[in-house]
């Protein structure tokens, strides 16, 4: 048995590549029908998730590294940019690669450091280390604003990644989300995502078909720390205000980590599918409980996404690619029958 046989199911489907086309059909057309303000920031919150949770998703899906800490990534790209534009003036289209390259040296000190950790123990790990990054912030209060943390002033020019048409925030987020998807996709079909997904389902036997499993954890971690970070730059520079208490939070690990586990973790469009779900129903939940008990919506919505992981515990790529399997576990679910007709007498002579 080979590494590629072994893992065969795993190769992308020509139904998940249009689906594909379909989606960046629409996330294109969709600025230019409606581009007012207000449609633009929602379409922008769309695919800013949809990288971030791609960006964890090649990691904590396809590696099975499941990280609670990768807001310090997204952390040391939004602030190293951010910090060398404040500070020394240099463009944040620069900065965003210096940030994601100290966020690949943070990832690779943190899977050298972990690296026999699997599962829970990782994940506490991950926590460990961005909640040092965040008190380092906090505390270096000269340099990084501590608590209150950094507000940029608002000087549009495309030098400073700043516009006054938010259009162009949103065809720049697209574009960084089609080339993570692309870079996940080209990793798939590669022998390293399969070595990603034989450590992912048994390390020990992955090992033992030859897989250099400290490499393969390193680079996936790794990768995902410059993405992360990408994504860390992007957003400091459209929302103009880092604060450690929201970017590099547990909190905003557990949201990312969360879009991908429901959208579909292992899988290219998982994320973006949990993005386009999550963030609308968010968004209409907090309009609809906005004057009634204070944490009303944050129960609403944490009791759904409780049912949408019963109902489909592999996400909703799985409703996707096996639409008969999941109908039977919605019937079972509602109470209705899952019990498969009779085979009748002739047929199995046939």
């Amino acid at each position: 048995m080979t590494l590629t046989s072994l893992l065969a199911p795993y190769r992308p489907t020509r139904k998940g590549l249009l689906l594909s086309l379909a989606m960046v059909a629409v996330l294109v057309a969709l600025p230019l029908i409606a581009a007012d303000s207000y449609t633009l920031h929602f379409v922008w919150k769309v695919l800013f998730w949809a990288l971030a949770a791609a960006a964890w998703n090649i990691a904590g899906g396809y590696a099975g590294q499941f990280s609670l800490g990768h807001a310090a990534f997204f952390g040391l790209g939004a602030y190293g940019s951010t910090l060398l534009y404040m500070h020394f003036g240099l463009s944040p289209w620069i900065g965003m690669f210096v940030g994601a390259g100290a966020a690949v040296a943070f990832a690779t000190l943190i899977g050298a450091l972990t690296l026999r950790l699997q599962g829970p123990f990782f994940a506490l790990a991950s926590i460990a280390f961005a909640e040092v990054l965040r008190i380092a912030i906090v505390n270096w209060r000269s340099f990084t604003g501590g608590a209150e943390g950094l507000s940029l002033p608002f000087d549009p020019s495309f030098a400073n990644m700043m516009f006054s048409d938010r259009l162009w925030y949103v065809y720049i987020m697209m574009a960084a989300l089609l080339i993570v998807l692309l870079i996940t996709y080209v990793l798939e079909r590669s022998w390293i995502g399969y070595a990603l997904a034989a450590m992912r389902e048994n390390e020990e036997a992955a090992e033992a078909l030859g897989v250099d499993t400290v490499r393969a954890k390193l680079f996936s971690i790794g990768l995902s720390a410059f993405l992360s970070a990408i994504a860390g730059t992007l957003y400091a520079n459209y929302i103009l205000l880092i604060e450690p208490s929201t970017v590099l939070s547990i909190g905003f690990s557990v949201e990312i980590a969360l879009i991908a586990i429901i959208g579909g973790m292992g899988t290219p469009l998982g994320p973006v599918l949990g993005a386009v779900l999550i963030v609308p129903l968010s968004e209409y939940l907090r309009a609809e409980f906005a004057g009634s008990l204070q944490g009303l919506y944050l129960l609403v919505y944490g009791a759904l996404l409780i049912v949408m992981v019963i109902v489909l515990p592999q996400g909703l790529m799985s409703a996707i690619r096996a639409p008969r399997a999941t109908a039977r576990r919605l019937r079972g679910a509602f109470g209705g029958s899952t019990r498969r007709r009779p085979v009748r007498e002739e047929s199995r002579h046939a």
